[in-house]
């Protein structure tokens, strides 16, 4: 096909009623549309609205992507659990922005294949089952992970987007161990692995499951009153909120305030860690390589010598076979 392009929306946090699913179609006869999704493919033609008013207006998450090298994830968040301000530390580009609708958080990641050099994974269709091995890391988000928020900040570093000299923000812990939806988050937005490495070197280790005995001795401080208004909220089906909340709570009062600026590296330092990774593998890469050929023609040579001695022994028997 000579232009593919996927869109899905999926909303997470409530349904879409009749009337907002006869809005959708009024932008789409032949998208596929749900109570919790919007999935649409073009190969030719594009859809007839804003995605970013989309997401505003009914959608929690948005993923697209084109054949010519768009990657784009959108995510909506509650501002009670993200707020913009939060977000906008880590959000600086295009690559990666921000804005407040109402009573959201919008988080826009965009990752361009400029110069050609990515190949496309078109192994399960493009598009489809990309979007739902992402939605955990909204629901981490959402609970205090900061880890997707600091691949935002990566994805403007490696867009360009960010100067030499500006400090990088807080530096969330273990991103040295991805959960899957974070690594699928970078493999899509093509945050490479020596990027990654490079981040992930001042990122501390710490326990992310709090054993449940701490837990328990922290739910005993929530209140009655407090308590069965959330028990009430799960009720009335807003449970999925009342979990985000009740764990960004409790990593709140058990994560340590964040490191002074001073400890933290300049954009143009993880740069150039970057490219002093990426030149360290080259060299060893290019050694293994005339190791590997030395080794080829120290048995070619070997191989020709025992040919040699071969024949020369063979030589010698005619002759003495030719005297007798």
């Amino acid at each position: 096909m000579s232009e593919y392009q996927y869109y899905e929306f999926v909303a997470l946090d409530h349904t879409l009623d009749q009337r907002q699913q006869s809005e959708l179609r009024a932008i789409s006869t032949r998208a596929q549309i749900t109570p919790a999704s919007f999935v649409n493919t073009y190969e030719w033609g594009d859809l007839r609205a804003d995605p970013r008013q989309l997401v505003e207006r009914y959608f929690d998450a948005f993923l697209y992507l084109s054949n010519w090298g768009t990657h784009r994830v959108m995510l909506r968040l509650p501002t009670g659990l993200l707020s913009t301000e939060t977000a906008a530390r880590y959000c600086v580009g295009e690559g990666a922005s921000v804005w407040k609708a109402g009573e959201h958080t919008i988080i826009d990641m965009v990752a361009e294949d400029e110069d050609g050099t990515f190949e496309e994974d078109w192994s399960y269709g493009g598009g489809e089952g990309r979007l739902a091995s992402i939605i955990p890391a909204r629901a981490d988000l959402l609970a205090g992970d900061m880890r997707l928020l600091y691949l935002a900040w990566l994805l403007c570093v490696r867009a360009g987007e960010v100067p030499d000299d500006v400090v990088e923000p807080a530096v969330p812990p273990n991103l040295d161990s991805l959960s899957g939806s974070l690594q699928r988050v970078a493999t899509f937005l093509r945050i490479d692995e020596d990027m990654l490495a490079v981040a992930a070197a001042a990122s501390s280790t710490r326990q992310v499951d709090a054993p449940t005995a701490e837990l328990e001795r922290w739910l005993t401080t929530i209140t009655g009153p407090e308590k069965d208004a959330l028990l009430m909220r799960v009720a009335h089906g807003d449970g999925g909120r009342v979990q985000a909340e009740l764990r960004a709570s409790f990593r709140h009062t058990v994560t340590p305030a964040d490191p002074e600026e001073h400890g933290r590296r300049r954009a143009g330092e993880l740069l150039a860690l970057v490219d002093a990774r990426r030149a360290d593998r080259d060299r060893a890469v290019l050694q293994r390589r005339k190791r590997q050929e030395a080794d080829r023609e120290r048995a070619a040579a070997s191989a020709r010598e025992k040919h040699l001695a071969a024949l020369a022994d063979r030589q010698e028997q005619t002759w003495l076979q030719s005297m007798t």
